[in-house]
């Protein structure tokens, strides 16, 4: 099982450390990471392995939601298989 990690925000130093480290914390692996800076907006997507997660992915979810609050970013975290349906035409 997988999520898809997007986060979108100002460019700034860090940004991906404290991203993949809350990963860490929770123990999501980071799969595939794809980062972009366009003038000085940061934007990544970010594909986790989540058969291991200690905790619901609402969670994760929640504590990334609150990341982004605090860095002045806007993450989010959605199943694979929701953002799949989202995405097939």
């Amino acid at each position: 099982m997988r999520a898809v990690i997007t986060v979108v925000g100002k460019d700034a130093v860090g940004i991906l450390a404290k991203v993949s480290g809350k990963c860490a914390a929770y123990n999501a692996n980071v799969v595939e990471v794809s980062q972009s800076v366009l003038q000085d907006l940061f934007a990544m997507i970010m594909l986790v392995e989540i058969k291991n997660l200690s905790c619901p992915l609402s969670e994760l979810g929640d504590q990334m939601a609150r990341l982004g609050e605090e860095n002045g970013l806007v993450i989010h975290v959605m199943h694979e298989d929701i953002f799949n349906s989202m995405h097939r035409i």
